[in-house]
């Protein structure tokens, strides 16, 4: 469905394929940072698990974006494109 000329549906997909994309690179600094920790990288075990905080705060605003494009394609300009 378009409203005021963006796909919806796409854009959402859009906003969940930058999620993926996120929680892939979540997985991987979750495994970095216990690999420095393991091995006795104070300061880079650290660092990392900093990242993976920012990570999920990042994938938490991509929620928000979700729920607020849903939110503002309702309260559009009453002007909408369905398939029939």
């Amino acid at each position: 469905m378009c409203t005021n000329g963006v796909n919806t549906g796409q854009f959402t997909m859009m906003m969940e394929q930058i999620d993926d994309q996120l929680a892939l690179q979540r997985r991987w600094t979750h495994k970095l940072a216990h690999t420095a920790g393991d091995a006795g990288f104070a300061k880079t075990d650290e660092r990392l698990h900093a990242i993976q905080e920012l990570l999920d705060e990042a994938r938490a605003l991509i929620a928000d974006a979700k729920d607020a494009l849903e939110e503002d394609a309702e309260n559009g300009s009453g002007v909408t494109v369905s398939l029939v």
